[in-house]
């Protein structure tokens, strides 16, 4: 079990204490240093996690003309993330020096410790960096991160994202952007490179709050467009027709038109996020709402489809891929376009 020591205490909760052993950090007074202005912000940027979403968020940012620098645990990634235009450098240090903001796009919490941590951003204090955590993990694993990365004199938005990648290439993404205002003023002409909205939420780990809620939507609206996908298939409905008359009607949502477009080509292959991702998702959600005592029983039901998806081999997958989950059940699977 890691173990991050630093000279000063500070209380987390009982669920942190038990993912990260003894981990005593602090969490100062804010420093006194200000924000830099967007100008300068804008000049300095980082980005950390290129990949599945990343990658795409990243690309975008490279394409609104600002110079990016990033860094990725894995070569696949790094070389992908290369040839769309971000400058690669050689540690996540280079980062830390070089760069005023820096965006985290990680898949778990022991991803975001080691981010944070002294082998990672911690290695350099530097007063007023911005870092601007955009993924999908529990508040309590977030406040770890946060008191990590503030111990070192830097300032962290709660910033998760709502989409996928097929999204994220379009710059259809929606961020709920939590922490101190003027952290998010600065960073929000930035967000603008890659989200079509981008809201402040609140307080640090309003967010994550707003993306947990919003998930439920996302999962629950993707299960039941196969659903009616399947039906209309079965019914003798031309899938293609189907999608096409109900998007934009008041039967259709954004799942319905994003992966109902992958459900009608029967092709999952043009992956917007597989099936790890909501999976993982969901383990923290039903945490969440078990924390808060509401019971979310529509969401349960629809994520079983989604085991049952990596069950039976279709993990990889875009998660749209759930139809062919139901296609079974109905008897009318499609053979692979």
């Amino acid at each position: 079990m890691t173990t991050f020591a630093y000279n000063v205490e500070y209380q987390f909760t009982e669920e942190v204490r038990i993912r990260y052993g003894n981990l005593r950090v602090s969490r100062p007074q804010r420093p006194v240093t200000k924000v830099p202005f967007q100008g300068e912000v804008m000049q300095s940027v980082g980005f950390i996690g290129l990949g599945v979403l990343g990658s795409a968020i990243a690309g975008n940012i490279v394409k609104s003309g600002i110079a990016l620098a990033g860094y990725d645990v894995t070569e696949a990634a790094r070389v992908a993330a290369a040839e769309d235009g971000v400058e690669i450098v050689s540690s996540i240090r280079d980062l830390a020096e070089r760069c005023g903001v820096i965006f985290t796009c990680l898949p778990n919490a022991p991803a975001l410790m080691a981010v944070a941590g002294p082998e990672g951003l911690g290695a350099v204090r530097r007063e007023g960096q911005i870092v601007v955590e955009l993924s999908t993990l529990a508040v309590a694993d977030k406040e770890a991160g946060r008191a990590l990365l503030e111990a070192e004199g830097r300032h962290v938005l709660d910033c998760p994202v709502s989409g996928n990648r097929i999204m994220a290439l379009k710059k259809g993404l929606t961020a709920f952007c939590s922490g101190e205002r003027e952290d998010y003023e600065a960073v929000r002409e930035l967000l603008l490179t890659f989200c079509k909205k981008e809201h402040f939420v609140g307080p640090f780990g309003n967010g994550s709050k707003t993306k947990f809620c919003g998930n439920i939507l996302n999962l629950v609206h993707n299960t039941v467009a196969a659903e009616a996908m399947v039906l209309a298939i079965k019914s003798g409905l031309d899938p293609k027709m189907f999608h096409e008359v109900i998007s934009g009607s008041g039967s259709s949502s954004a799942m319905f038109e994003v992966r109902g477009g992958l459900m009608a080509d029967n092709d999952y292959g043009r992956e917007g996020m597989n099936f790890s991702v909501p999976l993982k998702d969901s383990r923290i959600i039903a945490e969440h709402a078990a924390s808060m005592g509401v019971p979310i029983m529509l969401y349960q039901t629809a994520v079983q489809f989604y085991h049952a998806a990596a069950a039976q081999g279709l993990g990889h997958l875009d998660a749209a891929a759930v139809c062919k989950v139901m296609e079974r059940m109905a008897n009318c699977e499609r053979e692979p376009s």
